[in-house]
Order: C-alpha cells, then sequence, then structure tokens
C-alpha cells in the first residue's frame, strides 16, 4: 500500500508540474503571437495604400463587359474574327431592315377589307380603288390589282390577284437568301480560324522539338475564340431568321384569305 501511495503521489506531482509549465509558457507565446499580427499589418500597409490609390474608374473598366469583349477579339486574333464580325453586322442589318419593311407592311386586314366593301357599294370600283390606294401594304397593292382588272371579268381579276400575289411574296422574302447565307458563313469561318491555330499550334510544336503547354495556348486560343464568336453570330442570326420567317408566313396567310375574301365579294357586287 506504502508502494502505491508513493507512486501516486509522484504522479499527481508529476502532472502539476507539467501543467504549470503551460501555464507559464501560454503568455509568451501569446505575446509572440501578437507581436507576428502586428508585423503582418505593418506589410499590408502599404499593399492597402496602393490598392485605394488605384482609380475606381479604371478599375470598372477593367471588369466592364465592353474591355472584355475587346481583349478576346484581340486575343482570337484580328484576321479571322473580324471577318466573323463583319458578317454578323451586315446579317442584322439584313435582319433589321426585313423587320421594319414587315412591320409597314402590316395592317388592320378585317378594317381594311370593311373599308374597301363600303367605298366599292357606297362609289363602286373607283371609290374602292382610291381606298386601296391610300392603304400602304401588299393586301392593298393586291386588291387595287384585282379591281382595276373589274372591267375584264372575274377571271382576269383572279389570275392578277394570283399573279401579283406571288410578286408580293417575292418582295417580302427578299433578302432571306443573304441571310441565310451569313448564318452559313459565320461558323465555317470560326471552324476555319479553329484549324488554323490548330495548324499553328503543330508548327510551334515541331519547331521547338518539344511539347510545352505555352507553345500549344497561344494557337489553341485563337482555334477556341474563333469557333465562339462563330458560333454565336450564327445563333444570333438564326433567332432573327426565324422570326422574319414566322412573320412572312403570318402576312401570306392574310394575303391568301383575304384575296378570296376580294373575289367574294366582287361576286356579290356584279350579282
Amino acid at each position: 500500500m506504502k508502494k502505491l501511495f508513493l507512486v501516486l503521489a509522484v504522479a499527481a506531482l508529476s502532472f502539476s508540474t507539467a501543467i504549470a509549465q503551460d501555464a507559464a509558457a501560454a503568455p509568451a507565446a501569446d505575446e509572440a503571437t501578437v507581436e507576428n499580427v502586428e508585423a503582418v499589418a505593418e506589410e499590408a500597409a502599404p499593399v492597402a495604400e496602393e490598392a485605394e490609390a488605384i482609380d475606381p474608374e479604371v478599375q470598372i473598366a477593367g471588369d466592364s463587359l465592353h474591355y472584355v469583349l475587346m481583349q478576346k477579339f484581340l486575343e482570337g486574333g484580328w484576321g479571322w474574327m473580324l471577318p466573323i464580325l463583319i458578317v454578323l453586322v451586315l446579317g442584322l442589318a439584313i435582319a433589321i431592315e426585313r423587320i421594319l419593311f414587315l412591320g409597314l407592311s402590316t395592317i388592320n386586314t378585317k378594317k381594311f377589307i370593311a373599308s374597301v366593301e363600303k367605298a366599292l357599294n357606297e362609289g363602286g370600283i373607283e371609290a374602292a380603288k382610291a381606298v386601296c390606294r391610300d392603304t400602304k401594304g401588299p393586301i392593298a397593292s393586291i386588291y387595287w390589282q384585282g379591281l382595276d382588272r373589274y372591267e375584264q371579268g372575274l377571271d382576269a381579276v383572279e389570275k392578277a390577284v394570283v399573279s401579283y400575289g406571288s410578286v408580293q411574296t417575292g418582295q417580302l422574302e427578299s433578302g432571306l437568301g443573304w441571310l441565310s447565307l451569313f448564318i452559313s458563313l459565320s461558323p465555317s469561318l470560326g471552324f476555319m480560324g479553329t484549324v488554323v491555330g490548330l495548324v499553328q499550334s503543330f508548327d510551334s510544336i515541331q519547331a521547338a522539338g518539344d511539347i510545352s503547354p505555352a507553345l500549344v495556348a497561344g494557337g489553341m486560343k485563337v482555334a477556341l475564340l474563333t469557333t465562339l464568336l462563330g458560333l454565336i453570330a450564327a445563333m444570333v442570326l438564326q433567332v432573327f431568321y426565324n422570326y422574319v420567317i414566322v412573320k412572312i408566313d403570318g402576312i401570306v396567310n392574310e394575303m391568301e384569305d383575304a384575296s378570296i375574301t376580294l373575289m367574294d365579294i366582287l361576286t356579290v357586287y356584279k350579282k
């Protein structure tokens, strides 16, 4: 029992000594930590002052969308990016012109037909032609052509309406061939830039006799950026092209319905 008490006393004395040593070392460690923090703060102070000295407008400009697009355009190589950009601008110009033209060609068909029928019943053919002359759009033009041939018979009116309807449809679809060409051409130019960029990468590897990321990165960047711009241009133009096609289909359907209505009106008027 005495030996057991002696062992326990020695262990307790050792444990209390270790705790006392840790307690004495803690303040010293805290002082060293505070000194390290103060040193880091002193080193970081000049960097913070330089960051505050930078013009905020310069920081905003560096992160702006315009700056990023210009930077990527130059990185992709203006020799390949510029043709794609020209194709995109030309395609957008044609699409916007078609949208404006179709907007001006759209009228309230039901109101127009009612006006023509009223003028025909009250003033005859010349009054109806005057209404058509004062109204814009392909439907009014078709009506004028049909009414102008009323004296030749209803068969002549029907032929004139069908023939001039085809002419008006062709005018509505004017420029769509160029727009379709630009949609196909923009990704083709992008893929051509991709092939050229890959060839440049392999030329660099062959000249250096070694494969390294630095040699391949330049050509691969040109390849990826030209492909990206070509695909974006094609998708943007495709959206405008589909919108124009849908708009033309709607106008053509109204033209066909209005032509049938004109023949019905003239048949009743003749009787």
